[in-house]
Formats: C-alpha cells, sequence, structure tokens
C-alpha cells in the first residue's frame, strides 16, 4: 500500500475536503496548494499523478493529532471534531433518509437445535393459477407484421 493510498483512505473516513487538508498541513507549519494535494488523489495513470512522499504523509498525520485532539494547554474531543466534519457535508436535496436496519430477534424455542430433525412445518406456497379468474380482456386486436416483405402466394 503506497502513500497515496493511505492518505485517499483517511481522506474519505474523516469526510476531510481539499481546504480541510491544506488547514490541517498548516497546523506543522507544511504549505501546500490544493492544485499539489489533488496531483495525490488522482489515479495512477493521469498525467498529473504525483507521488505523495513520507515528508507529505509525516506532516499531515501529525497535523491531524493536533486537528482531532488539540494541544496539550487547548485539547479537544475528536469524537466532536468529527461530528463538526460531518455536519459541514451539504446533504443531496432528493437523497432519502437512510433506514436503519434492525435484525428481528430470534424465536429462542425454535433456535435451541434440540429438536427432531424430520417434518417441518413449511407454509403451503400459494398457487398462482386462479380458477375464478376472469377470462383476459383482449385490449389491442392482434395485427400480423410481414416486416416489409411482400408474400408470395
Amino acid at each position: 500500500m503506497t502513500n497515496n493510498d493511505i492518505f485517499k483512505k483517511l481522506r474519505v473516513a474523516l469526510m476531510l475536503r481539499d481546504d480541510q487538508i491544506v488547514e490541517i498541513l498548516e497546523l506543522v507549519d507544511f504549505r501546500i496548494t490544493k492544485s499539489e494535494l489533488g496531483a495525490f488523489f488522482r489515479d495512477e495513470k493521469h498525467p498529473n499523478f504525483m507521488e505523495c512522499g513520507d515528508q507529505v504523509l509525516r506532516n499531515f498525520l501529525n497535523g491531524l493529532v493536533i486537528h482531532l485532539r488539540g494541544t496539550k494547554e487547548n485539547p479537544k474531543n475528536p469524537k466532536d471534531v468529527l461530528a463538526k466534519h460531518k455536519a459541514q457535508i451539504p446533504s443531496k436535496e432528493n437523497a432519502k433518509e437512510r433506514v436503519e436496519f434492525k435484525a428481528k430477534p430470534k424465536d429462542s424455542e425454535a433456535s435451541r437445535g434440540d429438536q427432531k430433525p424430520g417434518k417441518t412445518d413449511f407454509k403451503k406456497k400459494p398457487s398462482f393459477k386462479s380458477k375464478d379468474k376472469a377470462p383476459k380482456i383482449q385490449i389491442v386486436e392482434k395485427v400480423k407484421f410481414n416486416n416489409g416483405k411482400n408474400k408470395k402466394s
């Protein structure tokens, strides 16, 4: 795994924008522009791709510690900082709220496993063929296409 991969994964996991990364790097007196930063996140085959050196990643990690934890004089709670990042992300207008998935609790008697194997109580599948069904109404009359070819009789 390269430094670029680590940098990308941290950016996604912490929901950081480029301007926030620039600010984090400035906390340790390391100056970098957004365009230089964008070169680290490009595809390896892109002509403007640039390798992320050890110095850049080291300074980012040191700045990230200060950004999340704060200093000795002014400590921060990392969860509050991450919640602030999440709140700054604009939500999409048409996006629906994600519904939490909650698994149904298992029936403790049914999942014990001490019942006799063999006859199980399966529900009968519903039959799709109904005898009381009304005859199908034909909406469009049947048309025979000859695909532009004249038939010889």
